[in-house]
């Protein structure tokens, strides 16, 4: 098992920024891809960054390349998000997830994580 547990969301004005973090303990983080994907009301759960075990291969969604990043600390088994230049669309919940699988390609789908956190609102405001 693996507990996941996300801070850093909130209220923010267009074009501010937020980090996001996600804190894991049980199994060893570092076996673990890591995810953050978001969920608005009425929507699907979809990804937005994902990256590997190490930290060498990260994936950004087209709808947030070049203003969000993902990144990790094994020493602190936590997963961030820091996103810039935010857009009211990307108001949503916040979940981040753990992926045991070593499938690279297999960590843009929901169904391919394994665990879940419990989530964190971000809300952007004109």
């Amino acid at each position: 098992q693996v507990q996941l547990v996300e801070s850093g969301g909130g209220l923010v004005q267009a074009g501010g920024s937020l980090r996001l973090s996600c804190a894991a303990s049980g199994r060893t983080f570092s076996n673990y891809a890591m995810g953050w994907f978001r969920q608005a009301p009425g929507k699907e759960r979809d990804v937005v960054a994902a990256i590997d075990f190490s930290g060498s291969m990260t994936y950004h969604a087209d709808s947030v390349k070049g203003r969000f990043t993902i990144s990790r600390d094994n020493t602190k088994n936590t997963v961030y998000l820091q996103m810039n230049s935010l857009k009211l669309e990307d108001t949503a919940v916040y979940y981040c997830a753990a992926n045991r699988a070593t499938n690279w390609a297999a960590t843009r789908q929901a169904h391919d994580y394994d665990y879940w956190g419990q989530g964190t609102q971000v809300t952007v405001s004109s």
